[in-house]
């Protein structure tokens, strides 16, 4: 993703006056985001910090399942109401959990601990959201707030080893994004006709900015049910295969979509608009791969010539990374009004239908105008974010790392190996060297913009310690089917990197990830 404020100003490095003045804009008119503790460097973080940011205990004692998100979005108003159904298998009973488990880390005096006889469920939901109702086998359940955080108090015992349910009913406005994909967590527009083109994008901010989920990256549910009924006339695309489309009283329609392999939370999404859909199948490592395309009709021409590049993208990086990880899913490019997003099966597109980032190359090398940016970058973390996934926002560098490499492996591919070095070289006159890539962790605080430029070149000066181009393409494809559908810790991807190139690279992490 294209998320920290770093990286805003590594654009501006980048680009010519008029998209300065327009970036800057988008930075002044909202400069109290700037003030969130992930952007200062001697952060202070709360206790709402630690809620989000840590497995707790009213998290640790169940195992995420699946989901089912049911919600109606109403654009004449700006808000959605909806329910989720969480399925969750019991890992350890959870009877004698401290009813305030963060005690110890709050200034002041330590509270007494606490023991509940009834286990409590934390779900997360931001305001001004509002969860309305949790049921479980059809009972209603007690719940309380703490900031972003629900805890559910749940009637019957959680046998370990069960399979349970419980439903959350929500409803409300949620943020409105003012700088998407910067800023979390749903855009409301219009297209040219005046009809509405609604979008999500949530990373960073997380998911519980608009359904109420276990909004933490350490677990993910097996499959996801995405339900998402629209006003007459406009279609959903989500993530997944749909599945059908109901019509219903009013005139409103269900859009219903399946994903049947492990999903995050921050890249569900949901996309409404008067979209024009064409499709095509690409022959690729494991088959063929269905590749859909839903654009507003208006750019319908521009889509079917600058998509050209996405059969492109996926022979480059199925022969750099291995096979594309989501066959059963798909891969759609879907129409959005901002720039874009690595959402799963669901690559979301806001570039204008041209090359480069926004229309221009932000390696600064020329380079960077043969290739459509979010085609190229954003569907690379189907690979790297999307199937190898971070476990704590502190390493998100695996995942924008790994993205920003894959550009220079994708010219490199189709312009040769010095073009592919040239671009990678360029982009080190991003590097703000202002503090670690890897952020602090149990806070949900992501690292420097670094990750992008920095993280790249530390991949690409591996690549040259190695000396073996087939060795490295080994270790890239290897990375991705020794940990399919998993979360990873930065010391898991250290490690296997170590032991496949025979190297000690423990100092080269260090400086590149550690130190400023």
């Amino acid at each position: 993703m294209i998320r920290s404020f770093h990286f805003i100003h590594f654009l501006l490095l980048s680009i010519r006056l008029p998209i300065i003045l327009m970036l800057g804009f988008w930075l002044a008119s909202s400069a109290v985001l700037a003030q969130h503790p992930q952007d200062e460097l001697n952060p202070q973080f709360t206790r709402q910090d630690t809620l989000r940011g840590s497995v707790t205990p009213e998290r640790g004692w169940w195992k995420l399942n699946f989901y089912h998100l049911d919600v109606e979005v109403f654009p004449v108003d700006s808000s959605l109401k909806g329910s989720v159904l969480i399925r969750y298998r019991v890992l350890k009973s959870p009877e004698r959990l401290q009813t305030d488990p963060l005690s110890s880390m709050q200034t002041g005096p330590r509270q007494p601990m606490k023991h509940n006889p009834q286990p409590r469920m934390q779900i997360d939901l931001q305001p001004p959201m509002q969860i309305t109702r949790v049921t479980q086998n059809g009972s209603d359940l007690k719940f309380e707030r703490d900031g972003n955080a629900w805890f559910v108090t749940l009637a019957e015992p959680q046998e370990t080893g069960a399979l349970k349910e419980v439903k959350v009913f929500y409803q409300g406005k949620p943020r409105v994004s003012r700088r998407p994909p910067w800023d979390a967590a749903i855009t409301w527009s219009r297209d040219k006709n005046g009809k509405p083109f609604v979008a999500t994008a949530c990373q960073g901010d997380g998911a519980s900015t608009w359904w109420p989920c276990k909004d933490h990256m350490y677990e993910e549910p097996d499959s996801m049910l995405i339900s998402v009924t629209t006003p007459g006339g406009l279609m959903d695309v989500s993530n997944g295969r749909l599945k059908g489309v109901r019509k219903n009283r009013g005139g409103t329609r269900t859009w219903t979509w399946f994903v049947s392999v492990p999903i995050s939370n921050y890249v569900v999404n949901l996309n409404v608009g008067d979209y024009a859909h064409f499709n095509e199948v690409y022959s690729g490592e494991q088959g063929d791969l269905d590749c859909d395309y839903y654009v507003l009709k208006e750019n319908l021409a521009r889509a079917r010539q600058q998509f050209r590049q996405v059969p492109m993208m996926l022979e480059a990086f199925e022969h750099w990374f291995g096979p594309y990880p989501f066959y059963r899913d798909g891969y759609k490019l879907v129409e959005v009004p901002y720039p874009g997003m690595e959402h799963q099966s669901s690559i979301t597109y806001g570039n204008g239908y041209t090359n480069g980032f926004l229309g221009y190359d932000v390696s600064h090398t020329g380079w960077g105008y043969r290739y459509d940016y979010i085609i190229v970058h954003e569907s690379a973390h189907e690979w790297f974010a999307n199937n190898i996934t971070y476990r704590d926002m502190a390493d998100m560098w695996i995942h924008e790392s790994f993205a920003t490499y894959a550009e220079g492996l994708y010219v490199e591919y189709y312009f040769g190996k010095e073009a592919g070095y040239e671009l990678l070289r360029g982009y080190r006159s991003n590097i703000d060297n202002d503090r670690p890539v890897i952020g602090y962790y149990d806070v949900n605080q992501m690292g420097s913009g670094d990750m992008y430029a920095k993280g790249a070149n530390m991949l690409h000066t591996i690549r040259q310690l190695v000396d073996d181009d087939e060795k490295w393409r080994g270790i890239l494809r290897g990375l991705n089917e020794n940990f399919r559908y998993q979360v990873v810790t930065t010391l898991q991807i250290e490690n296997y990197i170590n032991e496949n190139t025979e190297l000690n690279l423990e100092k080269v992490f260090d400086q590149y990830l550690r130190d400023p």
